[in-house]
């Protein structure tokens, strides 16, 4: 099976506690990779940015420390702040993850407890 580079995108509200940060990633990346059948091998990497008024916590400290429902631990993770814009959603945890899947697959992004606001392309009511 012939596969290609994708990047996936994912985004998930918390609280600035440890652990509702380590919840929400875990439960963001869990979805996000089960959602896309991504194994380790298949990751080439996983970037997050945090919204500056989540500090308690590194989202890569979280997903080390969480059952996301594969092995992270050899995963290369990064994090960034998120830019600061007049008006941005609070409390968001986003994530690019970069990863092979078949050729032709369409990525299935993951936004939820409230992120679903930054995508309403994605989420569009009936």
């Amino acid at each position: 099976m012939e596969k290609r580079i994708y990047g996936i995108r994912g985004a998930v509200c918390a609280e600035n506690t440890p652990e509702s940060i380590q919840k929400n990633v875990a439960e963001m990346c869990r979805a996000l990779f089960c959602g896309n059948n991504l194994k380790s091998e298949d990751i080439v990497s996983v970037h997050f940015t945090m919204t500056p008024d989540l500090d308690c916590m590194n989202a890569a400290a979280a997903l080390r420390k969480s059952d996301a429902g594969i092995d992270t631990s050899s995963l290369a993770l990064f994090v960034s702040q998120e830019a600061v814009i007049s008006g941005m959603l609070p409390r968001v945890v986003r994530v690019l993850v970069t990863a092979y899947l078949p050729k032709g697959s369409v990525p299935s992004p993951v936004y939820m407890n409230g992120a679903e606001k930054l995508r309403p392309d994605f989420f569009k009511e009936d």
